[in-house]
C-alpha cells in the first residue's frame, strides 16, 4: 500500500504528540496526588478532652491547640495530642511511722494536665501522656506520703485517717505546685495494713479511752448533782419551809404548831 506524502507527515506529527500527552497526564495526576497529600497534611483534629502541641521542624509552639479542626504547615509542622481529662491512678506504697512501724496502703490520686502547660511538658518532661505520671506525679506523691506519715505514730494514723489523707493531699499539691504542670483534683488513701498485734493494741487503747471518758462523764454528772443538792439545802431554812407549808395548806386540815423554834408543825388530819 502506497501512502501519500501528506499522510506520512500527518502520521509522524500524531506519533510525536502522543508522548507529550502522556507526560502531561502523568504530571497532572502527580500534581493532584501531591496536592491532596499536602491538603490532608495541613489539617488535623484535636479530640474533645485533649489539646494539641505543634512542633515546627522540632521547635515547640508555645500556644496549645484547642479541640476541633486545626491547620498546620504540611511536611514542616507536626501535631501531638495531650489529654487534659482527670486521670485516676492507684499507687500502692509502704512507709514508716514516727514510732518506726511499717504500714501499707493504697493512695489513689486524681490529677489533670493543665492545658496551658502541655507545650512545656512536651519540651521538658514527656512527649506522650503515658510518661507524665511516672515522671511528674509519682515522685512527688511518694515523697509526700513518707514525709507526712513519718510525723505521726501508728495509733494516731489509725484513728485519724481522714485528717492524715487531707494532709497528704495538701503536701502533694504543694510539691506539684513547684512545677505547675498538673492540678491535683483529689487523693484517697485506702486499705491500711498494719501488723495484727499492733491493731489489737490500738483497739484495746481505744476501748480504754472510751471507758475512761465514760467514767469522767459519770463523775462530772455526780459532782453537778451534789452541787445542786448542796445549794438547795443551803437555801431551805425554817422560814422558807414554813412559807412553802402555808402555800400548800388548805386552811381546814388540823395542824399542831411546832414547839420552840426547831420543830416543824405536824399535820394531824381534819
Amino acid at each position: 500500500m502506497i501512502c501519500s506524502r501528506s499522510d506520512q507527515i500527518h502520521f509522524a506529527m500524531r506519533s510525536s504528540t502522543q508522548p507529550e500527552q502522556v507526560t502531561k497526564t502523568v504530571v497532572g495526576i502527580t500534581t493532584v496526588f501531591i496536592g491532596g497529600i499536602a491538603l490532608l497534611s495541613s489539617v488535623f483534629v484535636v479530640p474533645a478532652g485533649e489539646v494539641g502541641v505543634v512542633t515546627t521542624l522540632g521547635k515547640v509552639s508555645d500556644t496549645p491547640r484547642t479541640p476541633g479542626l486545626n491547620l498546620k504547615l504540611p511536611f514542616i509542622q507536626s501535631a501531638h495530642n495531650f489529654s487534659v481529662r482527670t486521670q485516676v491512678v492507684p499507687e500502692k506504697f509502704s512507709t514508716l511511722t514516727k514510732d518506726l512501724q511499717v504500714i501499707e496502703a493504697t493512695a489513689t490520686v486524681k490529677y489533670a494536665v493543665k492545658s496551658s502547660e502541655a507545650p512545656r511538658i512536651y519540651s521538658t518532661i514527656a512527649t506522650d501522656d503515658s510518661a507524665i505520671y511516672a515522671r511528674v506525679i509519682q515522685p512527688s506523691l511518694l515523697k509526700s506520703l513518707k514525709s507526712v506519715f513519718s510525723k505521726y505514730e501508728l495509733d494516731t494514723i489509725a484513728t485519724d485517717w481522714n485528717t492524715i489523707s487531707s494532709l497528704v493531699q495538701e503536701s502533694v499539691s504543694g510539691e506539684l505546685q513547684l512545677f505547675d504542670y498538673v492540678s491535683v483534683k483529689g487523693l484517697d488513701i485506702t486499705g491500711l495494713k498494719i501488723a495484727e498485734e499492733y491493731r489489737a493494741a490500738i483497739e484495746q487503747k481505744q476501748i480504754a479511752e472510751q471507758q475512761l471518758l465514760r467514767a469522767k462523764t459519770e463523775v462530772r454528772i455526780a459532782e453537778q448533782e451534789a452541787r445542786k443538792f448542796n445549794t438547795l439545802n443551803q437555801a431551805l431554812n425554817e422560814k422558807v419551809l414554813y412559807k412553802l407549808f402555808l402555800d400548800k395548806w388548805d386552811g381546814q386540815t388540823q395542824v399542831v404548831p411546832g414547839l420552840g423554834g426547831g420543830t416543824p408543825p405536824v399535820i394531824v388530819g381534819r
